[in-house]
């Protein structure tokens, strides 16, 4: 089944020149990429991508964190591209995230672990439309 799901490469990637190794290995399993943008986040759009965590006592430096630098923000698409790229990023603590995986191979850290994806056909739907509203 096809589907699109939002990938965002985030500023410890971009920092790190880590765009084009984390792009190579979506493309590599046959993702295609529908938009993609280099941008520049502030905090309204950081809590409205995070929505469901602004109140937890975590969130005030994720959000530090996401509009520390530029990002790359993306759509894939591709036969269950929502599980395809989540078990590509692996587990959200880079340092347990198994070798192979985005976050496994490159990641440095449990916060600054360079890729969020969309977690459910739902938040795909949520976040599409918040980054890319034209593919809507």
């Amino acid at each position: 089944m096809s589907q699109r799901t939002l990938v965002l490469i985030k500023p410890d990637a971009v920092r790190r020149g880590l765009v084009g190794a984390v792009l190579s290995r979506y493309e590599s399993k046959g993702l295609t990429i529908v938009a993609l943008e280099h941008r520049q986040i502030d905090a309204a759009q950081a809590d409205a991508h995070y929505a469901e965590h602004v109140d937890q006592p975590w969130y005030p430096p994720l959000r530090e964190f996401a509009v520390s630098g530029p990002l790359v923000a993306l759509v894939l698409e591709g036969d269950e591209a929502i599980s395809v790229v989540r078990t590509l990023n692996g587990a959200t603590d880079g340092r347990a995230a198994a070798p192979g995986t985005v976050r496994g191979d490159l990641s440095l850290s449990n916060r600054e672990n360079l890729v969020h994806a969309s977690d459910s056909p739902e938040s795909s739907e949520r976040e599409i439309a918040l980054w890319f509203p034209n593919l809507v």
